[in-house]
């Protein structure tokens, strides 16, 4: 299981790194990358944690772009923000959910 989590942070870390530089399609790639991976996983602070962060940045990175359909991403990141109690996913989330600059 651990070498899944590895592969599934860096497909985020990743996907963060393509987002700063600008290229959201494969932000977008290496993001769902990372959900399929981690939806696949069963139920563990560890595996939880990732999927905040993921939907988080998906979101962070889909308004950038003005996309609407980021939502989803965003409401699943502040869930799961919120059950693994996560300083910095939870930061990040009272960031987005406070309207203030898209930070990645």
């Amino acid at each position: 299981m651990r070498p899944a989590y590895l592969t599934a942070a860096r497909s985020l870390q990743l996907g963060r790194e393509w987002a700063v530089e600008g290229d959201q399609n494969r932000a977008v790639d290496a993001y769902e990358e990372a959900l399929s991976i981690l939806r696949a996983l069963p139920p563990e602070r560890t595996r939880d944690v990732l999927l905040a962060h993921t939907h988080l940045a998906f979101y962070q990175t889909l308004a950038l772009s003005g996309a609407a359909e980021g939502q989803e991403h965003l409401h699943l990141g502040v869930s799961y923000a919120r059950s693994t109690r996560d300083p910095l996913a939870r930061a990040i989330a009272e960031e987005c959910l406070s309207g203030l600059d898209v930070v990645i």
